[in-house]
């Protein structure tokens, strides 16, 4: 009977051998899957947690608030830097140079991801902080067209090139980062801080867009009141920054660096020693589990990107509703979601992931069609109904992706393969969202394309969440458990000890 590895333990063993030999099999998967002890487990640092969330959060508030105000700045964007002519070229091209900072993100997902695995959460998200703001800055003082003619639209990919490589390394770090500071029974609920992070973006930039609309009219924002949103977001990032640098790295993260910090087990240790950051570690061994992420960002990115993204321009162009009219009621939609977000956070700790992620998929593909029938309508209440419909679907995504997606992969190479499997979906799906809604509108003149291009990303999700595994309320893979207080990790030691046998 002689074997190698732990094949007389596993489901190859010989059941005559166990039989005859029951104390030394026992002893064999004792020794495989030693008991739970005190020291194997994290006790998180509740203030230390909410310092993570808030700097996490604060870095995702800014990438979607320059995101943000690309996009509901598209016409204006489109007048100042590309030629004049058609009004559909102009702002087909302004979503084109939108899209163009989405194919260099899986770069820099392959780049700052890896580098997270191997140097750290923290310095990684330090420097893309600095790169999104510096980016950001710069675009708000590049001269017109009408002043540097072909070098205004070069300036601004330039530039939007930069903003989407270091952005390539901020959702993966910082989901990342929340999930591994958070305990396993909160990290819904914490991690649904950083898509209110989204929101807030979003929020900000609309609110800033509108007033400045509002207040210098359409002439004094093409003159020189677009650049003020762009030159804001530089002092913004610095205090995110700031703020980011004060952090300690994520307890899991000082587990893989220093095996002397929260000793795990033997089994344990096996897991989370082995090499950092390989991408080509990540494609060979992870490839399954990338491609169910790209499935599932795909589809919560067109879906997000649809409604908070696309939706002032749909309103504008095709509903001939004022810009300032739309933002308006796409802000009050946001913060309703702001609101609930963490609700929904916390019932992602309580009932699953999957249940969360599978109401909001649904939501998508059978309301979307009676939402968008509802906008049409033309009236206030109907908008907003309509857009409302399409929020709680979204929110039930938002509160619960960000601890979904970094429990998909092991602690060693979880930076990595979020940041290039979110990254690789979202340059394909999520930047290109706005540009493909316009040129299908425009080549079928059906003002219902946007909603039959979010059903068939629904639909995609729907069957990519049947397929994901259920994490909430358990240890990310190649971490010990994580919990709250001693008094918890007293329990779960107790509860997994092995009862007493007379």
């Amino acid at each position: 009977m002689a074997a190698t590895g732990p094949e007389p333990v596993g489901v190859a063993a010989d059941p005559e051998a166990v039989k005859r030999h029951r104390a030394l099999f026992r002893a064999v998967r004792r020794r495989q899957n030693p008991p739970l002890r005190r020291t194997d487990i994290t006790v998180t640092d509740e203030a230390a947690v909410k310092r993570a969330v808030k700097a996490a959060s604060l870095g995702n508030a800014m990438e979607w608030f320059d995101f943000g105000i690309y996009s509901y700045l598209a016409v204006t964007i489109g007048h100042v830097f590309f030629p004049s002519g058609n009004d559909t070229v102009q702002l087909i091209s302004s979503f084109a140079t939108f899209a163009v900072s989405f194919l260099v993100r899986p770069i820099g997902g392959m780049v700052f991801g890896p580098m997270g695995d191997k140097i750290g959460r923290k310095k990684v998200l330090a420097v893309t902080m600095i790169m999104m703001a510096i980016g950001t800055f710069a675009i708000g003082l590049i001269p017109s067209y009408a002043t540097i003619g072909f070098w205004a639209p070069v300036l601004l990919i330039l530039f939007r090139l930069v903003q989407g490589f270091s952005t390539g390394g901020e959702y993966g770090g910082a989901s990342t980062f929340i999930a591994e500071y958070a305990p396993d029974k909160k990290r819904g609920f914490f991690g649904s801080f950083l898509e209110m992070g989204t929101l807030a973006g979003y929020v900000g930039a609309a609110g800033l867009v509108t007033i400045l609309t509002a207040v210098l009219g359409s002439d004094g924002m093409e003159s020189w009141g677009w650049r003020i949103p762009f030159l804001v977001a530089g002092p913004i990032g610095f205090v995110g920054l700031y703020l980011r640098l004060k952090l300690d790295e994520t307890p899991a993260f000082q587990k893989l660096d220093d095996d002397s910090q929260h000793r795990a087990s033997d089994a344990a240790s096996a897991v989370e020693t082995t090499a950092k950051g390989d991408l080509a570690k990540i494609f060979r061994d992870h490839w399954p589990t990338l491609i169910l992420c790209v499935c599932l960002v795909g589809a919560y990115n067109i879906t997000d990107y649809m409604l908070l993204s696309y939706m002032p321009t749909y309103l504008s162009d095709e509903m001939d509703y004022s810009e300032t009219h739309g933002l308006l009621i796409l802000i009050a939609t946001m913060v309703v979601l702001m609101l609930i977000i963490n609700q929904v956070g916390r019932l992602s700790d309580r009932y699953g992931r999957k249940p969360l992620l599978m109401a909001g998929m649904l939501g998508f593909f059978v309301l979307t069609a009676p939402a968008f029938l509802l906008v049409q309508q033309g009236s206030l209440l109907a908008v907003s109904a309509g857009m409302l419909i399409l929020g709680l679907s979204l929110v039930c995504l938002l509160g619960t992706m960000s601890a979904a997606l970094p429990a998909l992969f092991p602690t060693q190479v979880r930076y990595g393969s979020l940041s290039v499997g979110y990254n690789l979906s979202t340059s394909i799906f999520g930047g290109t969202t706005p540009l493909v809604i316009t040129a299908l509108i425009s080549a079928t003149g059906s003002d219902m394309m946007p909603a039959y291009y979010s059903m068939a990303a629904a639909l995609v999700g729907v069957i990519a969440v049947a397929c994901m595994k259920e994490t909430a309320q358990q240890p990310l893979a190649g971490s010990p458990p994580s919990v709250a207080s001693r008094e918890e990790a007293a329990e779960l030691v107790e509860s997994q000890a092995p009862s007493p046998r007379f």
